[in-house]
């Protein structure tokens, strides 16, 4: 990435954490999200364990609607104050895409690393092998990232956002989402842990980041 991008990217990741820590309602409906579903899951249980395919499970599917509570919101700060159209004459389409990406990415693998230690504690549950859980925590956050900045500049102003953006997110993110389960479940002790899927992971990872650089200037400059 040359220098000058670089420093444009940095510039726009630098403005979303300014606004979000100065409004914090991305954060505040994530992290409610994630509380109040990890202290249901640890009243449900009443002490007792889950096996680790459905820990791994359970985890995943926290993570997921946790994220959609704030990663539709990537560009709802311009689109309520009206301030796209200035974004889109001053800001270039990559400089725009990759720092709210990483400014998405940041955000939702704070919440991934604020929901698992809380999650294995509450459920009882331990990680095995736990450099491949961390890595498929790494992993996963990343795929939700890119899919994600994608699909809120697609739904942006739509009238129906929220409900849109969900649905348009699960097959998207499938082929991350799936791999994720099954790797974290063999991290918790569910059987031998197959690495190979980590490599699939950062492959479709990959491939979501480039399909979301070349469709988005089509999507920044439409008229």
């Amino acid at each position: 990435m040359k220098s000058s991008l670089w420093q444009a990217v940095k510039l726009v990741f630098v403005k979303e954490f300014t606004v979000g820590m100065r409004f914090k309602a991305a954060w505040a409906a994530m992290f409610m999200f994630a509380l109040t579903t990890l202290a249901c899951v640890s009243l449900a249980l009443q002490g007792g364990g889950l096996e680790p395919k459905l820990s791994a499970a359970l985890l995943w599917i926290i993570i997921f609607f946790a994220s959609m509570a704030g990663a539709d919101r990537v560009f709802a700060d311009e689109d309520t104050a009206g301030t796209l159209l200035t974004l889109k004459l001053y800001g270039g389409a990559q400089p725009v895409l990759w720092g709210k990406m990483l400014y998405t990415f940041f955000l939702l693998l704070v919440l991934s690393f604020f929901i698992a230690p809380l999650f294995l504690v509450l459920t009882g549950t331990e990680a095995v092998a736990g450099g491949v859980f961390l890595l498929t925590l790494f992993l996963g956050t990343a795929g939700l990232a890119a899919a994600g900045t994608l699909l809120a500049a697609l739904t942006t102003g739509a009238q129906v956002k929220s409900g849109l953006f969900s649905v348009l997110m699960l097959p998207v993110i499938l082929p991350v989402f799936l791999p994720a389960i099954f790797l974290t479940a063999a991290a918790f002790g569910a059987g031998e842990v197959p690495v190979s899927f980590l490599g699939g992971m950062a492959l479709y990872d990959a491939i979501l980041a480039m399909g979301a650089s070349v469709l988005f200037d089509y999507l920044w400059y439409e008229d």
